[in-house]
């Protein structure tokens, strides 16, 4: 004993060992002493703030680690050490650590020393760090196990603190260290970690669940034995080894439910559930506990909607359970839990609990969720926020179990899609994934699969991921690889649009310098200079309207204006009045490079104008476009003079007439002697409406020029009950 140290720390330690010597090997107990006498040397009787020994506390998360969490002596020397560093001005290092307590402990150290540098107290303003610290946690998973155990110490003193350091710790808690929890099975540490979050994020909330238990005790204990004693009796009539105890939903999960819910306390009906605790061989618990089902089932009503088989197929976790929901006395509903003590311990304990038992598989799982963790948080553009929404959701929501085609089972969150699947597979898988088949059946990549489903997935190397595909898939991995794959395309088209501006400035023999490009992001509004070039690469920007922006309206001819924008030999195939500067149509529209706008159907003998566009070439609008205000005020660079050109050739030009009057029987037979006999005119389509002795329509029609569609206005105004056309633009 270290004559020195306060007898309450010696005391803590002391019944620390005791209670170790029952779940470590008694060799190990040396390494303890040795780091405890190493840990006291440096700290001593030092104590916080609040007045709590830190070596007190150092023991305290010692006791969690091992004896609440099932840890092994590499976790307990670790926590008799993790305070050391820093302590009275004492500097060790790493390497110091491990030529004393070897390379496990020297390597958990590490990991918790990363985490402790760093600042969570902002998680949207501290992404990096926040991105750091996780990636610290997918290391080791001692390390995440004793930093879970370190912040539920804090959590179980957090009363001798000031407010502001008790919502600090809450917060973190809620977000990060009990989702953790959760994930790796610590489902009793994980109900009392949020529960003591709710003490301190809302007291008043927390004081009233509580109180409001206390005053249902009585009744809850009352209606618990009525309900189990029919089912006792059954279990011991067949020869069941087992025990029943009732667990009280934790206060966390009541106000949850209220919350979400939207109801009050008394309208929690499920605030207990039912366990029923199995001594049963290893080879038998499946049978055993699908025994004991029949037996509860045949007493009272089951919810088949509510059954929860996870003992067919465990929870990533390691959990198993066989839940149902059954309607007991008074018509309420009470769920049980049927298990065996192994069953129990992992449940309770989580990932710890699987050492206890060969074969256990939890560790493996556990690796490969901390793998998913690593790949994702890999990713430099990965937004913090998003990430933690993502992280507690893909943690509390249920799971489905489908089959690869090879027959392997792969777990996902419940309400993914092929999509999902495919980047669980493989990112590459992912980003190529067009659709697929499930039990032979094709389906897209929104399926959303169920249970049981056998999948495969079919690619093509032309796919590229689409920000749409954010929309429908839910697992984290998946949103993180799209976002990335989507971040990457950006970059590459911004590359592309950066060398577009660099050679048309150089053909325009301006200087593109830094000033150039900050008048360009102020015009168009952006933050960034690879946001201007993405969008010039992506045509949503236009380079001729750049240079209108910086050097003024365009000076020089028709076709000097054309050559900027449509290739070399498109221009040189273009006729033009050299006179008044003018593009030339021919009535023949013979020339590919342009083509009458369908928004007005221009007709030769029509006041043009010509609109050049990105893809397809040039179009020719009437002077009296309903679109001819919003071009020429828009993208005053691309509009340019036109005229008709008469060849001598003749031609059909597509018109549309609005014809109405009072109706008759054999107008419209009238209406299409006019359109074929005496003035030639070939018809593409008549659509009469009439209704209470009048009538209104559209003729679409070819004509040879526009006196050709002026005759035949008005020989059809001559008809007898026409009262008006009139030439529509489409």
């Amino acid at each position: 004993m270290n004559q020195n140290l306060n007898e309450k720390i010696q005391n803590a330690y002391n019944a620390l060992i005791f209670q170790c010597n029952k779940s470590l090997p008694e060799n190990d107990l040396p390494i303890a002493d040795k780091a405890f006498n190493f840990a006291a040397e440096t700290i001593g009787n030092s104590v916080w703030e609040d007045g709590e020994f830190i070596l007190n506390h150092s023991i305290q998360v010692a006791k969690i680690a091992v004896i609440e969490l099932g840890l092994s002596t590499d976790a307990l020397v670790s926590s008799l050490l993790h305070n050391i560093f820093g302590a009275r001005g004492i500097v060790f290092s790493l390497e110091d650590i491990k030529k004393q307590f070897g390379t496990n402990v020297a390597d958990i150290l590490d990991g918790i020393l990363k985490i402790n540098s760093l600042n969570t107290e902002n998680i949207a303003l501290h992404s990096e760090n926040f991105r750091r610290l996780m990636l610290a946690l997918s290391g080791d998973v001692k390390v995440i196990l004793i930093k879970i155990a370190d912040q539920l110490q804090d959590m179980r003193t957090l009363d001798r603190l000031p407010v502001e350091f008790q919502k600090r710790y809450s917060i973190d808690t809620w977000h990060l260290y009990a989702p953790l929890a959760h994930r790796l099975g610590l489902y009793k540490v994980n109900s009392e970690l949020l529960d003591l979050a709710l003490k301190y994020l809302h007291p008043e909330d927390y004081v009233a669940i509580v109180e409001k238990l206390k005053e249902t005790s009585v009744e809850r204990a009352n209606f618990v034995s009525a309900f189990v004693k029919p089912i006792e009796k059954n279990l011991q009539n067949r020869g069941f080894d087992f025990d029943m105890k009732a667990r009280t939903k934790s206060i966390y999960s009541i106000w949850n439910k209220m919350q979400n819910q939207k109801v009050d306390f008394q309208e929690v009906y499920d605030l207990f559930a039912i366990r029923i605790i199995l001594n049963s061989a290893p080879e038998n618990e499946k049978s055993t506990c699908w025994q004991v089902f029949s037996v509860v089932t045949e007493e009272y009503l089951s919810n088949p909607d509510r059954l929860r088989d996870w003992i067919t197929y465990p929870k990533s976790n390691g959990y198993e359970s066989l839940h149902t929901t059954v309607l007991g006395p008074g018509k309420r509903w009470v769920e049980v839990q049927i298990r065996t003590h192994r069953m129990d311990d992992i449940a309770e304990n989580g990932l710890a609990a699987h050492w206890r038992y060969k074969g256990g598989k939890g560790d493996v799982e556990i690796d490969k969720w901390l793998k998913n963790i690593r790949e994702i948080l890999e990713n430099p553009q990965l937004n913090a926020v998003d990430f933690i929404d993502d992280f507690k959701v893909n943690i509390y929501e249920e799971e489905i179990f489908v089959f690869t085609p090879k027959g392997d089972l792969l777990k996902l969150r419940a309400g993914a899609t092929l999509l999902d699947f495919a980047y669980e597979i493989h990112s590459k898988i992912g980003d190529k994934c067009v659709g697929g088949k499930v039990n032979n059946k094709l389906v897209t990549l929104k399926y959303q699969l169920k249970n049981g489903d056998q999948i495969s997935v079919e690619t093509s190397n032309s796919q590229k991921p689409k920000l749409d595909w954010l929309d429908f898939v839910v697992t984290t991995k998946a949103k993180a690889r799209i976002k990335a794959s989507l971040n990457e395309e950006r970059k590459r088209e911004a590359e592309n649009g950066k060398e577009i501006l660099k050679r048309k400035f150089k053909n325009w023999k301006i200087e593109l310098n830094d000033a150039v490009i900050r008048d360009l992001l102020k015009h168009y509004k952006l933050k960034h200079a690879a946001d201007l070039y993405f969008n010039i690469s992506s045509e949503k920007i236009d380079t001729l309207e750049i240079k209108d922006q910086i050097v003024g309206k365009h000076e020089g001819s028709q076709e000097d204006l054309l050559s900027e924008i449509l290739p070399v030999q498109d221009v040189r195939e273009l006729s033009f009045d050299n006179s008044d500067d003018c593009l030339l149509i021919d009535n023949g529209i013979k020339d590919m490079n342009y083509k009458l706008a369908v928004c007005c159907n221009p007709v030769f003998g029509d006041e043009i104008f010509g609109f050049v566009t990105i893809k397809d070439g040039i179009k020719i609008h009437r002077a009296t476009c309903p679109n001819s205000k919003q071009l020429t005020e828009r993208y005053p660079y691309r509009i340019i003079k036109a005229k008709w050109r008469i060849t001598g050739k003749r031609n059909s030009f597509q018109a549309t007439l609005r014809i109405s009057g009072s109706d008759r029987r054999g107008i419209i037979t009238d209406i299409q002697r006019i359109l074929a006999k005496e003035v030639g005119v070939q018809m593409r389509s008549i659509n009469i409406n009439s209704e209470d002795k009048s009538f209104d329509g559209t003729l679409r029609i070819f004509v040879n020029d526009l006196d050709h569609l002026h005759f035949l206005m008005k020989k059809l105004k001559s008809i007898k009950g026409v009262h008006s056309v009139s030439r529509s633009d489409t």
